[in-house]
């Protein structure tokens, strides 16, 4: 058998590989957003309902948790460099049979093959990690971190602009050929890690289920994180719906929305550096109850756009914190297996926002505004119901480790 040469083979994260993946993480990861700000168009071009057409938000988000869990697993046996740019063919062709796709059944597998292979954020914030000086390996992962977050929220106002003037397949082109860029960029620039597992894959999966069976706290994470996705979720995808039918607005304008989270990241970014010096379970209590308010707000602002703009503001800085909040608490659980941690919490993330997605559309179809914002208050109470309901196992977690 080979032997392991993970120890000699660790290059220095240079300014520029630290660009290199913070601006792809924050590229690819738009991807799984473009289409939220499009479903309106998508539903007219093929004439179909709203529910339907948010089946496109619904299969992009199982996709990548589909994606996340058998492939993220691989980047402990095979070179993460060369999974990438493989990966990023099929990304690719995914979205170009988005662009072409000419009929909605044909849009959703497209979809579903652009979550699944748009996981590449998830090979390189660990890999951030294992390349960063020790001293430095919160700030840098938290460098590549913002790449993602700038990503989600600038995604949603991109792809509303685009629409508006090009329309919606416009949008699916231009991504590809962003895709495309960045592989080039990868090949060249971003150093390649050996890996270190020497086990089977099937043994490298069935640990995961041990990881679960052991970690109470890698579970309510999981929950709380999936639940605030759900809420996330539930709200961007029936956003671009509100706004046509209550103020007339188009895609350019719900992909504006996108900026208006920007102000709940800046606060994020606070809360982090709070959590450090915060206990984490009243600090959790606080992003959790934002949550809940936010929602609160959304309901009586149907036709208020100021409102809108509050709730928005409030639901993305809790939503967001209290991810940073289970981040910290799933990579103090078991530091030899981050990333397979991580692929558990991200999954289970993620499916949580694809079942949001779904009840959403489905609501807004029967209830409209009504149905997402009462679907949004009882999922959010629920994950602060089961975060009151496990104080002492938070409480316990000593140490924060910064992800």
């Amino acid at each position: 058998m080979p032997v392991a040469t993970a120890k000699k083979e660790i290059p220095h994260l240079s300014s520029t590989t630290l660009w290199v993946m913070t601006i792809t993480t924050g590229l690819v990861v738009a991807n799984l957003y473009y289409n939220q700000p499009l479903l309106v168009e998508i539903s007219h071009t093929f004439n179909v309902t709203s529910a339907k057409a948010g089946q496109v938000s619904v299969l992009t988000q199982i996709g990548y948790a589909a994606g996340m869990f058998f492939f993220i697993p691989l980047a402990d046996m095979f070179k993460r460099k060369k999974l990438m740019l493989i990966d990023f063919a099929f990304v690719v062709l995914s979205l170009l049979l988005a662009a072409i796709a000419p009929n909605i059944h044909i849009l959703l597998i497209a979809s579903l093959f652009i979550g699944a292979s748009s996981m590449i954020p998830q090979l390189l914030i660990p890999m951030a990690a294992h390349l960063a000086d020790p001293a430095e390996r919160g700030k840098k992962i938290g460098f590549v971190m913002s790449g993602l977050l700038i990503g989600i929220l600038l995604s949603r106002t991109f792809s509303g602009l685009v629409a508006a003037h090009f329309g919606w397949r416009s949008m699916f082109y231009i991504a590809a050929a962003l895709m495309v860029t960045m592989w080039t960029l990868v090949y060249f620039l971003l150093p390649e890690i050996e890996p270190d597992y020497k086990g089977s894959y099937k043994n490298l999966m069935l640990s995961m289920v041990h990881l679960i069976r052991d970690e109470p706290k890698l579970r309510l994470a999981a929950l709380r994180g999936a639940l605030c996705f759900a809420c996330f979720s539930a709200f961007w995808s029936t956003l671009t719906f509100l706004l046509k039918q209550n103020f007339n607005l188009g895609s350019d304008i719900a992909g504006l929305f996108g900026l208006v989270g920007a102000f709940g990241a800046l606060a994020v970014g606070a809360m982090g550096r709070l959590s450090d010096k915060m206990d984490p379970y009243h600090l959790s209590t606080f992003t959790l109850a934002l949550v809940i308010i936010s929602f609160v707000v959304f309901a009586f602002s149907g036709h208020s756009v100021a409102g809108l703009i509050i709730g928005v503001i409030l639901m993305d800085m809790g939503v967001q914190a209290t991810h940073i909040s289970n981040q910290a608490i799933i990579f103090a659980t078991n530091p030899g297996a981050r990333n397979r941690v991580n692929t558990i919490y991200m999954v289970t993330y993620f499916i949580g926002g694809a079942l949001g997605t779904f009840a959403a559309t489905q609501l807004w179809y029967v209830y409209q505004w009504s149905g997402v914002c009462i679907l949004g208050i009882a999922v959010s109470a629920i994950a602060f119901a089961a975060h009151l309901f496990n104080r002492k196992k938070i409480q316990n977690k000593a140490t924060v480790v910064q992800s």
